[in-house]
């Protein structure tokens, strides 16, 4: 058995989408949570930002991902929350 990656293995999707979600799958917490910047997710996966965004677009379409914006408490935009959807 491949574990949690083997959905994200058999997926039909761009190599690029599939290390994206192997970064934010290592960096999420047990809610499946995280919110790095796309500009930190490039530079670790020594992607452009482009093809980062291609990427969480892709797992989004595909139904792995989900994507909000979050906001400071002046209104101000902050980080994107990332939440890994894992089908039991």
């Amino acid at each position: 058995m491949l574990g949690y990656f083997s959905k994200i293995y058999d997926a039909e999707l761009p190599h690029r989408a599939k290390t994206v979600y192997m970064y934010l799958k290592d960096r999420s917490n047990t809610q499946g949570q995280c919110y790095p910047a796309i500009g930190t997710i490039a530079k670790e996966l020594h992607l452009s930002r482009c093809t980062v965004e291609r990427a969480i677009q892709d797992l989004i379409t595909a139904g792995f991902l989900k994507k909000e914006q979050r906001w400071r408490k002046k209104g101000g935009k902050s980080s994107l929350l990332y939440t890994l959807i894992e089908e039991e």
